[in-house]
């Protein structure tokens, strides 16, 4: 749980960083579709960063399913947010198109699993 910790952490800064880097150098360089799409990609990254912080400092999931949910949330934040940023930089969505939607099913993923973790857990009744 510490690595997931110091990662979840590590996304939070950078999710912080190519926020401002958005807001302040692609502002106005970027068609506005795109730079839409750009914070799309950094707000899910920073979203999803404060959730694996916040079921990693709980205790209601055994280890199992919070590996689960880790590994679903780290690899959609990757794949989802990862292609947003790729096709905002110029990469032609067409040689990746089906990274995004890939990432979006793993966060939800992510999400099941930590509800089916919460829900298994006789700890959070």
């Amino acid at each position: 749980m510490k690595k997931a910790l110091i990662i979840a952490c590590l996304l939070g800064a950078l999710s912080v960083i190519l926020g401002a880097f958005g807001a302040h150098s692609l502002k106005g360089k970027l068609d506005p579709n795109l730079l839409e799409s750009f914070k799309t990609g950094v707000s899910y990254m920073f979203l999803h960063a404060i959730v694996i912080l916040l079921i990693n400092s709980i205790k209601l999931l055994d280890n199992k399913i919070l590996k689960l949910s880790n590994s679903f949330f780290f690899i959609g934040i990757l794949f989802f947010t990862g292609s947003i940023l790729l096709i905002v930089m110029g990469v032609p969505a067409k040689l990746i198109w089906f990274v995004t939607p890939l990432g979006g099913l793993l966060l939800i993923l992510g999400w099941l699993s930590l509800a089916y973790g919460v829900w298994r857990n006789k700890k959070s009744e």
